[in-house]
């Protein structure tokens, strides 16, 4: 036998007992996990390291985050993981049972590349936790600062202890068995106007589900695709999420290439459809972490209640208080046009389209676009409110009400009679209903995106004028008023497929980064 012939037998039998070796190892390890009770449980910590720490930190929803100093070489820190994922399992994930209150966090010490984050905040001893706003972190602990909002705790040994510990500090009661949906600890609170805060976020979880609906149930056809398009400008101009409109504008300006006119004139447009979706589905409107998977400040108090429907009425209205006078008709008939379109509940699109079509004439002011908007979503809770009281079926922690309640604006209401019944008949003031309508869902909703540092270089501002003249509310660039935008868009789309021609479907949008 040549040496050639012994060479490669020698090789195949090294090949040969190395992957004995690595199958060995496999074994060996899940062995290692029986014995211990089975494979590890499922991470619920976001793991960080100093290059996304402040990123994460950023941009979570949460109000509140804990943040975990460990190594993994540690004896007692491995001991502590399952107490402290026990924990996180509660606010961390699509899962959780109480998600957006607290980010739960794991920094590894022991690994180099986080030994300046890590002296950063003076860790004296493993493992180390500490609590406080998320925004706070940015800049590090140590023990002699007096006035830090950031706080070591010092009672979390057991998954027992750092709850209690995190009750509290929020006044909450949470338990370890707590369950989803089912939630009695839901906050209801409607006379806090600053809940509206946390609607941002489900904002962009009702924009991203709308756009998920739509390319699931493949609604984009030849009659839907301009009222599409209005409505993804509307969303450019005046989403009160910058990643939303940043989203969206990269939807827009490819859309002629993705789903030109002619599309379905073709014999192949069922193919042509299903690879506009597939394209389509990459570019996540909101960005690719939303939808989360849950919401905050429109989540019931069991599975199948607000959620959805909620966030989508918010968006609603958080346009309605973004507009100009010259464009409140346009924002009306987008709105309507998208509802009628694309709302998937038969009953609920039809009442709207009902309403829609009951407006006399053209709106011209802003003012009177969102004044319409708020009397329909009163319309709208008065019909569902008997219904749900006949057949039960509403959310017991959250009525139908007609709104605001006076608890939440004192003075939008008159005094009412004693005889008085019904939301319809309330005394309203439609001035000072408007100022909430400009002060709810302009500034409130955005003000955690704004403490947060997510709106930093965007300029968006809510102005209130007198209540006789028209609240404005400026993004920068609204010189792409919607009355343009078709012209503007066209041009930016133009220019776009003339830069990247030889990529006509599949491409990612690396610019407007300050829409």
């Amino acid at each position: 036998m040549s040496l050639v012939h012994w060479i490669l037998i020698l090789n195949l039998w090294i090949l040969k007992a190395n992957s004995l070796q690595a199958g060995s190892r496999v074994v060996l390890r899940e062995i290692g996990h029986n014995i211990v009770g089975g494979s590890d449980p499922k991470d619920y910590a976001v793991e960080l390291n100093a290059t996304n720490f402040d990123a994460v930190l950023k941009d979570t929803p949460a109000t509140y985050a804990i943040v975990e100093f460990f190594a993994h070489w540690c004896p007692a820190c491995r001991n502590y993981k399952h107490h402290y994922e026990n924990v996180a399992k509660l606010f961390n994930g699509p899962n959780a049972v109480h998600p957006g209150i607290v980010l739960m966090t794991r920094v590894d010490c022991a690994l180099k590349i986080n030994s300046k984050l890590c002296d950063k905040f003076s860790v004296s001893h493993y493992p180390m936790l500490f609590w406080g706003p998320p925004t706070k972190f940015f800049a590090g602990w140590s023990s002699n600062q007096a006035k830090s909002k950031l706080r070591v705790i010092d009672d979390g040994r057991t998954a027992e202890r750092l709850l209690n510990w995190i009750n509290k500090q929020i006044g909450s009661s949470y338990g370890l068995e707590d369950e989803k949906f089912e939630n009695e600890h839901l906050s209801s609170n409607i006379s806090d106007p600053g809940q509206i805060a946390r609607a941002v976020y489900d904002v962009e979880e009702a924009t991203a589900t709308a756009f998920d609906i739509i390319l699931e149930h493949k609604m984009i056809k030849s009659e839907t695709r301009a009222p599409l398009i209005k409505f993804l400008q509307l969303l450019v101009a005046h989403h009160p999420s910058r990643r939303c409109r940043k989203g969206s504008a990269e939807v827009l300006v490819n859309f002629d290439d993705l789903c030109p006119l002619d599309m379905w004139s073709s014999d192949k447009h069922d193919v042509d459809t299903s690879n506009m979706i597939g394209v389509l589905r990459n570019f996540h409107i909101c960005g690719k972490d939303v939808p989360r998977g849950y919401w905050m400040f429109c989540r019931g108090s069991k599975n199948d209640t607000r959620g959805f429907s909620c966030g989508l009425w918010v968006l609603m209205h958080s346009l309605s208080v973004r507009i100009e006078d010259g464009e409140s008709q346009t924002a009306f008939t987008s709105i309507c046009d998208f509802i009628h379109n694309f709302f998937i509940c038969q009953e609920c699109r039809q009442h709207f389209y009902e309403m829609c079509s009951s407006v006399k004439g053209p709106f011209t002011k802003a003012r009177d676009f969102a004044l319409w908007l708020w009397s329909a979503h009163n319309e709208v809770n008065e019909r569902l409110m008997k219904e749900e009281a006949s057949l039960k079926t509403g959310d017991p922690k959250f009525p139908k009400i007609i709104w605001p309640p006076k608890q939440l604006c004192p003075s939008c209401h008159h005094s009412r009679g004693p005889k008085d019944k019904g939301g319809s008949q309330i005394d309203w003031k439609r001035d000072e209903v408007f100022k909430f309508l400009i002060s709810y869902y302009g500034n409130t909703l955005v003000s955690l995106y704004k403490e947060k540092g997510l709106l930093v270089g965007d300029g968006t501002t809510v102005i209130l004028e007198d209540s006789s003249t028209n609240a404005v509310v400026v993004p920068v660039g609204a010189a792409l008023a919607i009355a343009l935008a078709s012209c503007a868009f066209g041009a930016l789309a133009c220019y776009w497929r003339s830069q990247q021609k030889n990529r006509k479907y599949y491409h990612q949008l690396h610019s407007l980064k300050n829409i």
